[in-house]
């Protein structure tokens, strides 16, 4: 009798199997993605299935909105920028800002003070500083918002500009921010907040909307003063980790550049609460703080293009002189890869730098598997050693910054919802330069003979584990 329920659970198992590989291929995404999915299936029955069914099916034909909409909704609050700087092109980045102007609507935006934070301590001291000014509005969007010290500072400090009589709106990631009861959300609408969730889910750590998050991280005030780089809101983000510090990066923008994260903002808040704002009052006429000139870009799974994997691709292949990378997941898509490769070969100084310890070792394995062919090729690639490097920070030529949400992996390029900042000009860009140059006393240089002689074991694991890079 047992093995005849056994036969039949065989045959169950093998026709669902069948027919998920099915729909697998039938998608036609990546096929390097489509052959990691059947190999997880194929090598692991059952658990196979139920990984497929929290983390593999592609949620963004059931989106929220149509892209039709979401090119509409876009255009609306970038109507309300002021468009007289558009003619200030500076021509050795001139096709990189047409790209972003015709993926991702980006206008270019003069006129606007940037400074770097590299500390989380003083990230949140000038953020709170700017926050106690505020007189109009707050506008608040975060991947991971944390019930801990620096969390509830925030939440009370927001409670009581909303008693002053500033509008406050927030966002934040429901699986990012899983920690967050009921009561912390209730606090905030007590007091006249509105806060959504973005896709909110059931249970927010097994769940298959966790392939497309919100992982951007935006602070907007009175449509003048802006915050955007990799800090979330979490005291690990001051206090660092028990085996180090947390070295992230941050930006503080005033001035006009402002007015593209107010629009990338804003175009969440419809996603998330179906309210349409545009009003000119959340785009002021700004006078000028300083002379950078930037796009801000977005990407996410609502749109195919891949706005900022096209950025980075583009600012990559135009570099001539040097390309400084940070990020704590280096897990590149195939073309971004042979980029920095064909850049190096063309004699520009290409380095990358990551946490000799990261806080995923997944993700950690299969980043590694990348470095032989990126040394082998002359690119430099650094350990940072003090802790954890959750800065996402490039630089090109002296002359263009990114900085952002994005991490250098496949998932914050095709999954997620991100933001980056383009920021042309070199004074800034020297900033970042010496930013990492810093860090870099702070790291270790691989040296490719040496990192040959590991053992075979090692190596052979982190081959295996890239296998499963798409899904990672």
């Amino acid at each position: 009798m047992y093995q005849i329920l056994f036969r039949i659970a065989e045959i169950v198992y093998l026709i669902t199997a069948v027919g998920v590989i099915i729909v697998i291929i039938s998608e036609n995404r990546n096929p390097i993605k489509t052959i990691s999915w059947i190999m997880v299936l194929v090598f692991l029955p059952i658990v196979g299935l139920v990984i497929y069914g929290f983390f593999g099916q592609d949620y963004t034909k059931r989106r929220t909105i149509s892209k039709r909409m979401y090119s509409k909704i876009k255009k609306r609050p970038l109507a309300e920028l002021n468009s007289s700087e558009l003619v200030h092109y500076p021509s050795q980045h001139l096709e990189l800002i047409k790209l972003l102007r015709n993926l991702n609507q980006a206008p270019l935006l003069y006129g606007s003070s940037v400074d770097f934070f590299v500390a989380g301590r003083d990230k949140f001291d000038s953020l709170f500083r700017d926050i106690d000014k505020a007189t109009e509005h707050i506008h608040v969007e975060y991947y991971v918002w944390d019930d801990d010290v620096v969390g509830n500072h925030f939440k009370n400090l927001l409670i009581r500009k909303s008693a002053e009589g500033v509008k406050i709106r927030i966002i934040v990631d429901a699986v990012g921010s899983w920690r967050l009861k009921r009561n912390f959300y209730e606090e905030f609408r007590s007091a006249g907040i509105e806060v959504e969730e973005f896709m909110k889910v059931k249970f927010p750590m097994f769940t298959s909307h966790v392939n497309y998050r919100n992982h951007r991280k935006i602070v907007v005030i009175d449509g003048r003063i802006g915050y955007v780089g990799g800090m979330n809101v979490a005291d690990r983000y001051i206090n660092g980790v028990s085996w180090g510090n947390w070295r992230d990066t941050h930006l503080r923008i005033e001035g006009k550049g402002v007015q593209g994260l107010q629009s990338v903002f804003l175009i969440d808040w419809f996603l998330v609460s179906k309210s349409l704002i545009t009003a000119r009052k959340y785009f002021p006429l700004l006078d000028n703080f300083g002379d950078n000139l930037m796009q801000i870009a977005s990407s996410g799974p609502y749109s195919s293009a891949r706005e900022i994997l096209q950025g980075f691709m583009h600012a990559i292949f135009s570099a001539k002189s040097s390309i400084f990378i940070q990020t704590p997941y280096f897990i590149p898509p195939e073309g971004l890869l042979e980029a920095l490769i064909s850049a190096s070969a063309r004699g520009v100084d290409v380095r990358l730098m990551v946490s000799r310890k990261s806080d995923t070792v997944m993700v950690q394995l299969a980043s590694r598997s990348y470095f032989k062919k990126l040394m082998i090729a002359g690119i430099k690639v650094y350990f940072y050693e003090p802790g954890f490097m959750h800065s996402k920070l490039t630089v090109i030529d002296d002359s263009l910054t990114l900085i952002g949400s994005a991490n250098f992996d496949v998932r914050s390029f095709e999954q997620n919802l991100e933001v980056e900042a383009f920021i042309y000009n070199k004074e800034t860009a020297l900033r970042g330069k010496e930013i990492f140059i810093e860090d870099q006393k702070s790291s270790t240089a691989i040296v490719l003979r040496d990192w040959l002689k590991r053992p075979v074991w090692l190596r052979f694991k982190e081959s295996f584990v890239r296998l499963f890079t798409p899904l990672l």
